[in-house]
């Protein structure tokens, strides 16, 4: 058995940053940035009313001071004129400030009659425009990699960029193995249960990034098993669920070897999870999880996510743990690491009390791993340990 550190250090010699791509703005989000983007004008592209209201010279503005509206300038649609002494332009925010303004007095500051209007309170020293460029210039850049959010993609609109290089979303394969497995939806045998790994897994792959395939469940005999491997042919990463132990019916390992997967490890030092298997079909990158729907969830946090954030290029490959206190004391932990599910409050972090790595619904109610290294002493409230968020 090899620890946690090194396994995920082998994982890594597995996958490597995939090649960039080019989509459409509105494809973009959520997506990796594979290069940096550049600003093809400027925001605003011209000095522009942040208020509703009247746009005159600034050196004219004072209390009771009278103007005489010439002309209007509304957002897309600017007065072409120039404002000249004791005049003002009607103006609307977002719209272009004429030529001879540089203060708008906003509409709330101001009596109208007619096309007279009249400051009837202090305006204050703001001049309620925006500069030119004031926002961005040409020029300006994102810079990548990055996950695009929601903001990056409205800033790159602003910017006129169409069309984002963003980087290929690694093809993840998910094989769920066992003759006890059917599809949720499907009526299960007296002897059968639901496969919940495949979706749990799919879900936090696509999270972080991959485009999942979920493939058919393999039977436990070899031929299924090589068909479903077959069928996985184009991924990038390969995941079996199950059939990675040692049992009569755990043929992955066998079947694999077959189809020349070179392996890089099997079993890791840690709990839930030991029984994982890693290598390379061809250009291919294989991992063989648990079939325990907690183990098979852990690892995905642990060593699958890692692994697409490489693919991606995305520079912290790794979530960083975090430090809270105990809430709740902890007997000293055995010879594996732990990955417990605990809850993270306002009080603190207490690990849950049933740790089974068959029970999701103690996951579900989880929102953290609280790491325990091996042989970890006993532990009391008030001691800081360190937890993944989940």
């Amino acid at each position: 058995m090899i620890s946690v550190e090194d396994a995920r250090a082998l994982l890594f010699d597995l996958v490597s940053p995939l090649p960039a791509e080019t989509v459409p703005l509105i494809k973009a989000p959520s997506r990796v940035l594979a290069q940096d983007v550049v600003a093809t004008r400027d925001q605003p592209p011209f000095a522009a009313s942040s208020m509703d209201g009247y746009a005159v010279n600034a050196t004219e503005v004072e209390l009771h001071a009278m103007f005489k509206v010439v002309g209007e300038a509304a957002a897309g649609e600017r007065f072409e004129g120039t404002v000249g002494p004791g005049q003002a332009v009607r103006i609307f925010t977002g719209a272009p400030v004429p030529n001879g303004a540089d203060f708008v007095v906003i509409q709330e500051d101001v009596d109208r009659r007619g096309d007279l209007i009249t400051i009837t309170d202090a305006p204050g020293p703001k001049p309620n425009i925006r500069p030119a460029g004031v926002d961005f210039a040409v020029g300006a850049q994102i810079t990548a990699p990055r996950r695009l959010r929601p903001e990056d993609i409205a800033l790159m609109a602003a910017m006129n960029i169409a069309s984002v290089p963003v980087t290929r979303q690694p093809v993840v394969a998910l094989i769920s193995t066992g003759n006890e497995l059917v599809m949720p939806g499907e009526t299960p045998g007296p002897d059968q249960i639901i496969a919940s790994n495949t979706f749990g897994l799919k879900a936090l792959l696509e999270e972080a990034g991959a485009h999942v395939r979920v493939l058919p469940i393999a039977q436990d005999t070899a031929t299924s098993l090589e068909t479903a491997f077959g069928l996985a042919q184009g991924a990038d990463l390969v995941v079996t669920i199950g059939g990675a132990s040692v049992g009569e019916y755990d043929l992955v390992a066998d079947v694999s070897e077959s189809l020349g997967m070179e392996r890089s490890f099997y079993k890791i030092r840690m709990r839930p999870g030991k029984p994982l298997m890693a290598g390379r079909l061809g250009e291919t990158a294989m991992v063989g999880l648990p079939g325990n729907p907690v183990s098979a969830m852990v690892c995905g946090y642990l060593f699958l996510i890692p692994m697409v954030h490489r693919m991606l290029g995305i520079e912290q490959v790794l979530n960083p743990f975090r430090r809270a206190r105990l809430s709740d004391p902890l007997p000293e932990n055995g010879p594996r690491e732990h990955y417990m599910r605990a809850v993270l409050d306002d009080d603190g972090i207490r690990a849950c009390d049933n740790q089974d790595s068959s029970l999701l619904s103690v996951l579900a109610q989880a929102n953290a791993l609280l790491v325990r290294q091996p042989h970890d002493p006993a532990r009391d409230a008030g001691d800081e340990v360190l937890y993944l968020p989940i």
